[in-house]
């Protein structure tokens, strides 16, 4: 059974992932409590599937970008568990997650989650060879710079508010994912460490760094 963290932003999310099928998942938002949140909620959902913590066999935890603080008590979580019982943990990219759940479309698509200080970390992503791919390396920005940014079509996914989907209304050739389209469902997670745990790379925790970005 595989574990999956993600405490990326103030959303936070667990799963279970059981090989051939995600057993549960969980996601919520927090205002700054991970630390005592995180814990609890872990062992709450293994209560609920009635298995207990020594059925996990391997961690998938998101690596950014995000918050900060939120990055850095999830991976300390993560790391913990690996190294106290000796078992794998894989890295995933926030942005993957999301990308993972959305459908295939012919115009870039944009990814971004909160960074702090009312900026956002952004990602394109391009359609190929079945799934999205990544371009580039992640910036940060604000809202406003990306709306003045945006000259051609283009699909954007990302947790925004009421205010900022006001903001990026009725831009000719810009498509905004729904909102249930831009939760990170920490199934996904587990789902895209699943995959990189059965594909026997050599995986290393003290090789799992969080991505950290810097405005320029």
């Amino acid at each position: 059974m595989l574990l999956a963290i993600d405490t990326s932003t103030k959303m936070l999310g667990i799963g279970l992932h059981g090989g051939g099928r995600v057993l549960a998942e969980c996601i919520w938002y927090g205002e700054g409590h991970h630390t005592v949140e995180l814990a609890p909620e872990i062992a709450l959902i293994m209560r609920r599937v009635g298995e207990p913590m020594s059925s996990i066999e391997a961690i998938g935890v998101a690596i950014g970008p995000g918050s900060f603080t939120g990055l850095r008590i999830g991976l300390a979580l993560a790391k913990g568990l690996s190294l106290a019982r000796g078992i794998p943990a894989i890295g995933i990219p926030t942005m993957d997650i999301l990308a993972l759940a959305q459908p295939k479309r012919t115009e870039p698509m944009f990814i971004a989650v909160m960074a702090g200080r009312k900026r956002i970390a952004g990602l394109w992503y391009k359609w190929a060879r079945g799934g999205w791919k990544p371009q580039g390396e992640p910036d940060v920005l604000t809202w406003e710079e990306l709306k003045e940014s945006l000259e051609e079509k283009a699909y954007i996914c990302a947790d925004m508010d009421s205010q900022t989907r006001a903001l990026l209304h009725g831009i000719p050739g810009v498509t905004l994912a729904p909102p249930v389209q831009c939760v990170r469902r920490p199934g996904f997670l587990a789902e895209l460490a699943w995959k990189r745990l059965k594909s026997r790379k050599k995986l290393s925790v003290s090789g799992l760094s969080p991505i950290y970005l810097k405005p320029e």
